[in-house]
């Protein structure tokens, strides 16, 4: 008990928690952590923290009024999967912090919050980091930033992935982002004419595609048309299928199969990405190759993702969160663009359908999920 007293004095004679600031328990555990634990029980903390009060009125005139309070910095984390799908994101994120000296619950903190796969929920996750007043917000997806954007103009979000951020109008050039948004891309717009290049190589016979989008999301009709224009190029037939909730996307599949398409492409969104388990099971169901942007997809059953690697990408975006707690504007930092791109297919799916992937395709995977 003495030596747990000693440390409260002790963090607020240096200054680490001044009296009069004192703000509640989780500033407290982010300097002091065994305050959570089991032994350090309320009785412990009440006790200890009359006695602070007592020493830290007797030692005020030795500490100084003028001292600075060091204080923890916040990130605000919005996520939009459930937690489960999206652990090995946040532990990609995590030592990007971890390598420029950021401990989560030592020297800084991080509020999570997810949609649960619920895309409509963003808005209020945006507002609640700002009334949280958190240091930065860390998003990804188009939805998701957007929904940060509208909520505030002052703290800095980091993109973590997007397709198209200038396109989108989340920041005025590249090089020169402006205002409070910087970030990671994805290019993810720019590579839809190469997902339909992939899925016709692996299934030659294809004559017809369907495109899965979510209206909700501004930045899918960028994709569609896209999507449009190569399915001109490469003589295919294409066909939009849509849903902008849960609830919608067995619909959507429903409408599919009237089509008889050969393939489907997934459109990336937050909403799909949360229910990739779902539109797997879907699309075996009809039998239906898909591909889309990451590799999360192909580990739940899509036949194929091309694109960069989303863990990467979250370890990229600690590395701005860093600039930015070090005092860096986030409209001078400029956005990074990817320069690798991951080619995934999954074996188990082709064979499940049938699919005898050509071996020159084969030879330039960079993974083989058998």
């Amino acid at each position: 008990m003495g030596s747990r007293m000693g440390r409260l004095f002790s963090l607020v004679a240096s200054g680490q928690i001044k009296l009069r600031r004192i703000d509640g328990w989780r500033k407290i555990a982010a300097v002091m952590p065994e305050t959570r634990q089991p032994g350090f029980s309320a009785r412990v903390w009440r006790t200890a923290l009359a006695g602070v009060f007592t020493l830290g009125i007797i030692a005020a005139p030795l500490v100084g009024e003028a001292q600075q309070v060091r204080k923890v910095p916040v990130i605000g984390y919005l996520d939009g999967p459930t937690p489960s799908l999206t652990q090995h994101l946040r532990e990609a994120f995590r030592q990007g912090l971890q390598q420029h000296g950021w401990i989560e619950g030592r020297n800084v903190l991080i509020e999570y919050r997810s949609a649960e796969g619920r895309n409509e929920r963003f808005p209020e996750m945006a507002a609640e980091m700002v009334r949280l007043n958190v240091n930065v917000i860390i998003a990804a997806g188009e939805p998701m930033i957007l929904a940060a954007r509208q909520a505030t103009s002052t703290i800095p979000i980091v993109m973590a992935a997007v397709g198209d951020p200038v396109g989108r109008g989340f920041v005025a050039s590249l090089a020169r982002p402006g205002g409070n948004i910087t970030g990671v891309s994805n290019l993810a717009v720019d590579l839809t004419g190469k997902w339909l290049e992939l899925v016709k190589e692996a299934a030659p016979q294809l004559t017809k595609v369907a495109v899965l989008r979510n209206p909700a999301n501004p930045s899918h009709a960028a994709f569609w048309r896209e999507a449009q224009d190569a399915a001109r190029a490469r003589s295919l037939q294409i066909l939009g299928a849509q849903a902008k909730i849960v609830e919608e996307i067995e619909p959507a599949f429903v409408a599919m199969a009237s089509e008889r398409p050969g393939a489907l492409i997934v459109i990336p969104d937050p909403l799909f990405n949360s229910q990739r388990v779902k539109v797997a099971s879907l699309a075996e169901r009809q039998r239906l190759p898909w591909i889309t942007l990451f590799r999360e997809s192909a580990d739940a059953g899509a036949l194929i993702s091309y694109g960069p690697s989303l863990q990467e990408n979250y370890r990229r975006a600690a590395t701005y969160v860093d600039k930015i707690l070090k005092g860096a504007k986030p409209g001078d930092i400029p956005v990074e663009q990817p320069t690798k791109f991951e080619l995934v297919i999954n074996l188990k799916t082709a064979k499940a359908l049938g699919l005898t992937i050509p071996p020159a395709l084969l030879l330039r995977a960079d993974q083989l999920i058998e």
